[in-house]
């Protein structure tokens, strides 16, 4: 699973330019937020199925009141540029929108997962979705290197097989 992230996210092409010191330090910014963004979802993921699989919190519950410290923990970013903040909210609207309805559904149903499953199946599993974001950032987005985002994406998805497997 690593080597296909590896490829998704643009393989060996990513140290081409190691001698060019914007590239090398946008390769490294990319790495460290890769590493704490996953650091993050874990810390979470594992939280979370505590509370929906041991506590017996519904999962909507949780996803529902989660809102609430997201609202907490953003508002005064939002509040500080309240100019930009209108601006954004003005233009894009109507994607807020769908990312408000899609992404808890998506949640919700991978809490509803760990409760039934192991954990060990149901996180790596979750990480299909990278097989979507190589496919779509590859065509829609134009960002090239199709071949090596499908031979990632294939890494994935034989990581995820193993994993539940093993």
């Amino acid at each position: 699973m690593v080597l296909g992230v590896f490829l998704v996210a643009g393989g060996p092409r990513l140290f081409h330019k190691k001698h060019d010191p914007a590239q090398r330090e946008r390769v490294q910014k990319g790495i460290r937020y890769g590493v704490l963004t996953g650091a993050f979802i874990a810390a979470y993921t594992v939280a979370d199925s505590y509370a929906v699989k041991f506590l017996a919190m519904s999962p909507i519950l949780l996803d529902y009141m989660s809102n609430f410290v997201r609202l907490v923990l953003l508002l005064p970013a939002a509040l500080q540029d309240r100019v930009t903040t209108a601006r954004m909210w003005r233009e894009q609207w109507k994607y807020a929108l769908l990312v408000a309805a899609i992404s808890p559904v998506s949640y919700v149903l991978v809490l509803y997962a760990v409760q039934q499953a192991p954990i060990s199946h149901v996180a790596p599993a979750r990480e299909v979705s990278m097989l979507f974001a190589a496919l779509i950032g590859g065509h829609l987005l134009r960002e090239g290197d199709r071949l090596l985002r499908l031979l990632g994406a294939v890494f994935i998805a034989a990581g995820v097989v193993a994993l539940a497997l093993g």
